[in-house]
Protein backbone atom coordinates (compact mmCIF):
# COMPACT_ATOMS: atom_id res chain seq x y z
CA UNK A 1 0.00 0.00 0.00
CA UNK A 2 1.29 3.46 -0.86
CA UNK A 3 2.25 5.48 2.20
CA UNK A 4 -0.23 8.31 1.56
CA UNK A 5 -3.09 5.81 1.28
CA UNK A 6 -1.94 4.08 4.47
CA UNK A 7 -1.99 7.37 6.39
CA UNK A 8 -5.51 8.22 5.23
CA UNK A 9 -6.82 4.76 6.11
CA UNK A 10 -5.10 4.55 9.52
CA UNK A 11 -5.35 8.09 10.88
CA UNK A 12 -7.00 6.95 14.14
CA UNK A 13 -4.26 4.46 15.06
CA UNK A 14 -1.59 7.04 14.21
CA UNK A 15 -3.39 9.68 16.30
CA UNK A 16 -3.56 7.28 19.25
CA UNK A 17 0.24 7.04 19.23
CA UNK A 18 0.54 10.83 18.78
CA UNK A 19 -1.77 11.33 21.77
CA UNK A 20 0.10 8.80 23.93
CA UNK A 21 3.44 10.48 23.26
CA UNK A 22 2.09 13.99 23.82
CA UNK A 23 0.60 12.86 27.13
CA UNK A 24 4.02 11.59 28.24
CA UNK A 25 5.37 15.15 28.04
CA UNK A 26 4.96 17.28 31.16
CA UNK A 27 2.37 19.76 29.80
CA UNK A 28 0.28 16.93 28.32
CA UNK A 29 -0.18 14.94 31.52
CA UNK A 30 -3.47 16.65 32.46
CA UNK A 31 -4.70 17.63 28.97
CA UNK A 32 -7.84 16.29 27.35
CA UNK A 33 -7.77 13.94 24.35
CA UNK A 34 -9.05 16.74 22.12
CA UNK A 35 -6.38 19.19 23.30
CA UNK A 36 -3.58 16.63 22.89
CA UNK A 37 -4.57 15.86 19.31
CA UNK A 38 -5.52 19.47 18.41
CA UNK A 39 -4.49 19.93 14.76
CA UNK A 40 -2.80 16.53 14.39
CA UNK A 41 -5.62 15.05 12.30
CA UNK A 42 -5.54 18.02 9.95
CA UNK A 43 -1.76 17.73 9.65
CA UNK A 44 -1.93 14.01 8.77
CA UNK A 45 -4.74 14.52 6.26
CA UNK A 46 -2.97 17.42 4.59
CA UNK A 47 0.36 15.52 4.59
CA UNK A 48 -1.15 12.52 2.81
CA UNK A 49 -3.02 14.65 0.28
CA UNK A 50 0.08 16.74 -0.37
CA UNK A 51 2.05 13.54 -1.03
CA UNK A 52 -0.51 12.50 -3.66
CA UNK A 53 -0.06 15.71 -5.66
CA UNK A 54 2.37 16.00 -8.53
CA UNK A 55 5.45 17.97 -7.47
CA UNK A 56 7.98 19.79 -9.61
CA UNK A 57 11.67 20.04 -8.83
CA UNK A 58 11.21 23.75 -7.99
CA UNK A 59 8.45 22.90 -5.48
CA UNK A 60 10.64 20.23 -3.91
CA UNK A 61 13.50 22.72 -3.53
CA UNK A 62 11.07 25.26 -1.98
CA UNK A 63 10.04 22.75 0.66
CA UNK A 64 13.61 21.69 1.37
CA UNK A 65 14.51 25.30 2.14
CA UNK A 66 11.65 25.67 4.61
CA UNK A 67 9.68 28.08 2.43
CA UNK A 68 6.42 26.38 3.24
CA UNK A 69 3.77 25.43 0.73
CA UNK A 70 4.94 24.70 -2.77
CA UNK A 71 2.02 26.56 -4.30
CA UNK A 72 -0.60 23.83 -4.19
CA UNK A 73 -3.85 23.93 -2.22
CA UNK A 74 -3.00 20.76 -0.27
CA UNK A 75 0.41 22.10 0.68
CA UNK A 76 -1.09 25.40 1.79
CA UNK A 77 -3.60 23.46 3.91
CA UNK A 78 -0.70 21.64 5.57
CA UNK A 79 0.94 24.99 6.37
CA UNK A 80 -2.26 26.30 7.96
CA UNK A 81 -2.78 23.21 10.12
CA UNK A 82 0.87 23.31 11.24
CA UNK A 83 0.63 26.99 12.18
CA UNK A 84 -2.44 26.25 14.30
CA UNK A 85 -0.57 23.42 16.03
CA UNK A 86 2.39 25.64 16.91
CA UNK A 87 0.21 28.39 18.36
CA UNK A 88 -1.91 25.97 20.40
CA UNK A 89 1.17 24.25 21.82
CA UNK A 90 2.37 27.62 23.16
CA UNK A 91 -0.97 28.04 24.92
CA UNK A 92 -0.73 24.52 26.38
CA UNK A 93 2.69 25.16 27.91
CA UNK A 94 4.84 23.01 25.57
CA UNK A 95 8.38 24.23 25.02
CA UNK A 96 9.95 24.26 21.57
CA UNK A 97 11.93 21.04 22.13
CA UNK A 98 8.73 19.22 23.11
CA UNK A 99 7.09 20.36 19.88
CA UNK A 100 10.06 19.03 17.90
CA UNK A 101 9.91 15.76 19.87
CA UNK A 102 6.25 15.37 18.90
CA UNK A 103 7.15 15.52 15.22
CA UNK A 104 10.03 13.08 15.64
CA UNK A 105 7.67 10.63 17.35
CA UNK A 106 5.03 11.14 14.66
CA UNK A 107 7.52 10.46 11.88
CA UNK A 108 8.76 7.28 13.57
CA UNK A 109 5.22 6.04 14.31
CA UNK A 110 3.94 6.48 10.76
CA UNK A 111 6.93 4.76 9.14
CA UNK A 112 6.94 1.90 11.65
CA UNK A 113 3.20 1.22 11.36
CA UNK A 114 3.35 1.45 7.56
CA UNK A 115 6.30 -0.94 7.28
CA UNK A 116 4.61 -3.42 9.63
CA UNK A 117 1.54 -3.44 7.35
CA UNK A 118 3.57 -3.89 4.14
CA UNK A 119 6.32 -6.45 4.75
CA UNK A 120 7.13 -6.71 1.04
CA UNK A 121 9.08 -3.67 -0.24
CA UNK A 122 7.81 -1.82 -3.32
CA UNK A 123 9.59 0.24 -5.96
CA UNK A 124 7.60 3.30 -4.90
CA UNK A 125 8.61 3.05 -1.23
CA UNK A 126 11.71 5.23 -1.49
CA UNK A 127 9.87 8.03 -3.25
CA UNK A 128 7.00 7.80 -0.75
CA UNK A 129 9.41 8.10 2.17
CA UNK A 130 11.11 11.11 0.57
CA UNK A 131 7.77 12.83 -0.03
CA UNK A 132 6.60 12.02 3.50
CA UNK A 133 9.76 13.42 5.07
CA UNK A 134 9.47 16.56 2.95
CA UNK A 135 5.90 17.14 4.13
CA UNK A 136 6.72 16.47 7.79
CA UNK A 137 9.72 18.81 7.63
CA UNK A 138 7.52 21.44 5.99
CA UNK A 139 4.94 21.03 8.76
CA UNK A 140 7.59 21.18 11.49
CA UNK A 141 9.08 24.36 10.00
CA UNK A 142 5.66 26.03 9.93
CA UNK A 143 4.83 24.90 13.47
CA UNK A 144 8.13 26.22 14.83
CA UNK A 145 7.69 29.48 12.95
CA UNK A 146 4.20 30.08 14.35
CA UNK A 147 5.34 28.95 17.82
CA UNK A 148 8.24 31.42 17.84
CA UNK A 149 6.07 34.22 16.46
CA UNK A 150 3.51 33.74 19.23
CA UNK A 151 6.22 33.57 21.90
CA UNK A 152 7.72 36.80 20.59
CA UNK A 153 4.30 38.45 20.69
CA UNK A 154 3.96 37.25 24.28
CA UNK A 155 7.33 38.66 25.26
CA UNK A 156 6.51 42.05 23.78
CA UNK A 157 3.21 42.09 25.63
CA UNK A 158 4.98 41.02 28.82
CA UNK A 159 7.45 43.90 28.54
CA UNK A 160 4.68 46.37 27.75
CA UNK A 161 2.72 45.33 30.84
CA UNK A 162 5.87 45.34 32.99
CA UNK A 163 6.63 48.88 31.84
CA UNK A 164 3.06 49.91 32.67
CA UNK A 165 3.16 48.32 36.11
CA UNK A 166 6.50 49.90 37.02
CA UNK A 167 5.50 53.32 35.70
CA UNK A 168 2.46 53.62 37.96
CA UNK A 169 4.26 53.27 41.33
CA UNK A 170 7.16 55.41 40.09
CA UNK A 171 4.73 58.18 39.17
CA UNK A 172 3.11 57.88 42.60
CA UNK A 173 6.50 58.17 44.30
CA UNK A 174 7.33 61.24 42.24
CA UNK A 175 4.03 62.95 43.10
CA UNK A 176 4.37 62.09 46.79
CA UNK A 177 7.91 63.47 46.88
CA UNK A 178 6.76 66.69 45.20
CA UNK A 179 3.90 67.00 47.68
CA UNK A 180 6.24 66.58 50.65
CA UNK A 181 8.74 69.11 49.29
CA UNK A 182 6.06 71.73 48.63
CA UNK A 183 4.57 71.50 52.13
CA UNK A 184 7.53 71.05 54.50
CA UNK A 185 5.53 72.39 57.45
CA UNK A 186 2.51 70.16 56.90
CA UNK A 187 3.24 67.20 59.17
CA UNK A 188 0.06 65.31 58.28
CA UNK A 189 0.57 65.82 54.54
CA UNK A 190 4.21 64.77 54.79
CA UNK A 191 3.26 61.63 56.70
CA UNK A 192 0.74 60.67 54.02
CA UNK A 193 3.29 61.32 51.29
CA UNK A 194 5.91 59.18 53.04
CA UNK A 195 3.35 56.40 53.51
CA UNK A 196 2.53 56.54 49.80
CA UNK A 197 6.23 56.37 48.92
CA UNK A 198 6.72 53.37 51.21
CA UNK A 199 3.75 51.45 49.72
CA UNK A 200 4.91 52.04 46.17
CA UNK A 201 8.50 51.12 46.94
CA UNK A 202 7.12 47.84 48.32
CA UNK A 203 5.21 47.36 45.07
CA UNK A 204 8.35 47.86 42.98
CA UNK A 205 10.26 45.52 45.27
CA UNK A 206 7.65 42.78 44.76
CA UNK A 207 7.80 43.24 40.99
CA UNK A 208 11.59 43.08 41.04
CA UNK A 209 11.62 39.96 43.23
CA UNK A 210 9.15 38.25 40.91
CA UNK A 211 11.39 39.02 37.94
CA UNK A 212 14.46 37.67 39.75
CA UNK A 213 12.63 34.45 40.60
CA UNK A 214 11.37 34.12 37.04
CA UNK A 215 14.85 34.68 35.59
CA UNK A 216 16.51 32.17 37.94
CA UNK A 217 14.04 29.37 37.20
CA UNK A 218 14.10 30.19 33.50
CA UNK A 219 17.85 29.48 33.51
CA UNK A 220 17.09 25.93 34.65
CA UNK A 221 18.39 26.28 38.20
CA UNK A 222 15.02 25.67 39.84
CA UNK A 223 13.63 27.59 42.78
CA UNK A 224 16.26 27.78 45.56
CA UNK A 225 15.03 26.72 49.01
CA UNK A 226 16.27 27.18 52.57
CA UNK A 227 14.42 24.59 54.64
CA UNK A 228 13.87 24.63 58.39
CA UNK A 229 11.18 23.36 60.80
CA UNK A 230 8.05 25.46 60.30
CA UNK A 231 4.55 25.76 61.74
CA UNK A 232 2.58 26.57 58.61
CA UNK A 233 -0.52 27.57 60.58
CA UNK A 234 1.33 30.48 62.19
CA UNK A 235 2.81 31.65 58.90
CA UNK A 236 -0.53 31.39 57.07
CA UNK A 237 -2.39 33.23 59.80
CA UNK A 238 0.18 36.03 59.72
CA UNK A 239 -0.23 36.43 55.94
CA UNK A 240 -4.01 36.27 56.31
CA UNK A 241 -4.05 39.04 58.92
CA UNK A 242 -1.93 41.25 56.67
CA UNK A 243 -4.47 40.87 53.87
CA UNK A 244 -7.33 41.59 56.26
CA UNK A 245 -5.64 44.83 57.27
CA UNK A 246 -4.91 45.81 53.65
CA UNK A 247 -8.42 44.92 52.38
CA UNK A 248 -10.87 45.84 55.15
CA UNK A 249 -13.74 46.10 52.63
CA UNK A 250 -13.41 42.44 51.56
CA UNK A 251 -14.63 39.29 53.33
CA UNK A 252 -11.73 36.98 54.17
CA UNK A 253 -11.92 33.71 56.12
CA UNK A 254 -9.22 31.45 57.55
CA UNK A 255 -9.48 27.77 58.52
CA UNK A 256 -6.83 25.39 59.85
CA UNK A 257 -6.87 21.83 61.14
CA UNK A 258 -4.47 19.11 62.20
CA UNK A 259 -0.71 19.00 62.56
CA UNK A 260 0.64 21.73 60.26
CA UNK A 261 4.36 21.40 60.95
CA UNK A 262 6.97 20.38 58.41
CA UNK A 263 10.40 21.02 56.92
CA UNK A 264 9.87 23.92 54.52
CA UNK A 265 11.21 27.26 53.32
CA UNK A 266 9.18 29.84 55.26
CA UNK A 267 9.90 32.78 52.92
CA UNK A 268 8.96 30.79 49.83
CA UNK A 269 5.73 29.45 51.33
CA UNK A 270 4.83 32.99 52.34
CA UNK A 271 5.13 33.80 48.63
CA UNK A 272 2.83 30.89 47.75
CA UNK A 273 0.10 31.90 50.20
CA UNK A 274 0.44 35.62 49.45
CA UNK A 275 0.29 35.09 45.68
CA UNK A 276 -2.72 32.76 45.88
CA UNK A 277 -4.70 35.04 48.20
CA UNK A 278 -3.73 38.12 46.18
CA UNK A 279 -4.80 36.37 42.99
CA UNK A 280 -8.16 35.46 44.56
CA UNK A 281 -8.76 39.03 45.69
CA UNK A 282 -7.82 40.38 42.27
CA UNK A 283 -9.94 38.03 40.18
CA UNK A 284 -12.72 37.02 42.58
CA UNK A 285 -16.08 38.74 42.93
CA UNK A 286 -15.84 41.84 45.16
CA UNK A 287 -18.91 40.81 47.13
CA UNK A 288 -17.75 37.19 47.54
CA UNK A 289 -15.57 35.77 50.29
CA UNK A 290 -11.97 34.67 49.87
CA UNK A 291 -11.14 31.62 51.99
CA UNK A 292 -7.69 30.39 52.99
CA UNK A 293 -7.59 26.86 54.43
CA UNK A 294 -4.64 24.84 55.76
CA UNK A 295 -5.28 21.18 56.55
CA UNK A 296 -3.23 18.14 57.54
CA UNK A 297 -3.40 15.18 55.14
CA UNK A 298 -1.26 12.29 56.46
CA UNK A 299 2.24 12.93 55.04
CA UNK A 300 1.27 16.19 53.35
CA UNK A 301 -0.30 19.52 54.22
CA UNK A 302 -2.87 21.03 51.86
CA UNK A 303 -3.03 24.79 51.30
CA UNK A 304 -6.16 25.89 49.47
CA UNK A 305 -7.48 29.31 48.48
CA UNK A 306 -11.05 29.71 47.27
CA UNK A 307 -12.86 32.64 45.69
CA UNK A 308 -16.22 33.20 44.07
CA UNK A 309 -16.82 34.89 40.75
CA UNK A 310 -16.36 34.18 37.03
CA UNK A 311 -14.66 30.81 36.40
CA UNK A 312 -11.36 30.34 34.62
CA UNK A 313 -12.05 29.23 31.01
CA UNK A 314 -11.63 25.42 30.73
CA UNK A 315 -9.05 25.73 27.96
CA UNK A 316 -6.84 27.79 30.29
CA UNK A 317 -6.87 25.43 33.28
CA UNK A 318 -4.02 23.22 32.05
CA UNK A 319 -1.77 26.17 31.20
CA UNK A 320 -2.63 28.82 33.78
CA UNK A 321 0.73 28.39 35.57
CA UNK A 322 2.68 29.04 32.37
CA UNK A 323 4.15 32.59 32.52
CA UNK A 324 3.71 33.22 28.79
CA UNK A 325 0.14 32.00 28.36
CA UNK A 326 -1.49 35.11 29.75
CA UNK A 327 0.23 37.32 27.20
CA UNK A 328 -1.07 35.39 24.20
CA UNK A 329 -4.57 36.63 24.96
CA UNK A 330 -6.09 39.81 23.55
CA UNK A 331 -7.45 40.85 26.93
CA UNK A 332 -3.86 41.43 28.09
CA UNK A 333 -4.02 44.67 26.14
CA UNK A 334 -6.61 45.90 28.63
CA UNK A 335 -4.43 45.07 31.63
CA UNK A 336 -4.92 47.74 34.27
CA UNK A 337 -3.93 46.09 37.57
CA UNK A 338 -0.76 47.54 39.05
CA UNK A 339 1.81 45.44 40.92
CA UNK A 340 0.89 42.36 38.88
CA UNK A 341 2.92 41.21 35.90
CA UNK A 342 1.36 37.78 35.73
CA UNK A 343 4.19 35.77 37.32
CA UNK A 344 2.41 35.03 40.60
CA UNK A 345 0.99 31.63 39.69
CA UNK A 346 4.16 30.61 37.88
CA UNK A 347 6.18 31.34 41.03
CA UNK A 348 3.61 29.45 43.13
CA UNK A 349 4.07 26.36 40.95
CA UNK A 350 7.87 26.59 41.02
CA UNK A 351 7.97 26.89 44.82
CA UNK A 352 5.54 24.00 45.32
CA UNK A 353 7.39 21.76 42.85
CA UNK A 354 10.74 22.62 44.49
CA UNK A 355 9.24 21.35 47.76
CA UNK A 356 8.25 18.11 46.03
CA UNK A 357 4.56 19.03 46.07
CA UNK A 358 1.73 19.50 43.59
CA UNK A 359 -0.55 22.39 42.66
CA UNK A 360 -4.00 22.07 41.07
CA UNK A 361 -6.92 24.32 40.23
CA UNK A 362 -10.67 23.67 39.92
CA UNK A 363 -12.99 26.38 38.60
CA UNK A 364 -16.70 26.39 37.79
CA UNK A 365 -19.42 29.02 37.74
CA UNK A 366 -21.32 27.12 40.46
CA UNK A 367 -18.48 26.30 42.84
CA UNK A 368 -16.08 29.18 42.24
CA UNK A 369 -12.31 28.79 41.90
CA UNK A 370 -10.03 26.83 44.25
CA UNK A 371 -6.25 26.51 44.05
CA UNK A 372 -4.85 23.64 46.14
CA UNK A 373 -1.17 23.05 46.88
CA UNK A 374 -0.09 19.84 48.62
CA UNK A 375 3.30 19.94 50.35
CA UNK A 376 5.21 16.90 51.69
CA UNK A 377 6.26 17.44 55.29
CA UNK A 378 9.80 16.22 54.71
CA UNK A 379 12.30 16.04 51.86
CA UNK A 380 12.02 12.95 49.65
CA UNK A 381 15.31 11.02 49.51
Amino acid sequence: MRLADFILENIESILMEWEAFARSLTPGAEMTKLALRNAAGLILNATAQDMQMEQSLAQQVSKSKGHGGAGGEKSDRLDQASQIHGVERVGSGFDIMEVVAEYRALRASVLRLWRASCPEPDLNDLNDIIRFNESIDQSLAEAIGSYNHRVEQSRRMFLAILSHDLRNPLNSIRMAAQLASRSPNDALGSAKALSMIERNVDTITRLTNDLIDFASTGLGSGMPLTRSPLNLEKLARNVFEEFCFAHPQRTLRFHSSGDLTGDWDAARLRQVISNLVGNALQHGANEGAVELAIASEASTVAVSVHNEGPPIPPEMLTAIFNPLVRYTKAESEAHQVSSSIGLGLYIVREVVVAHGGTIAVASTAQEGTTFTARLPRTVSR
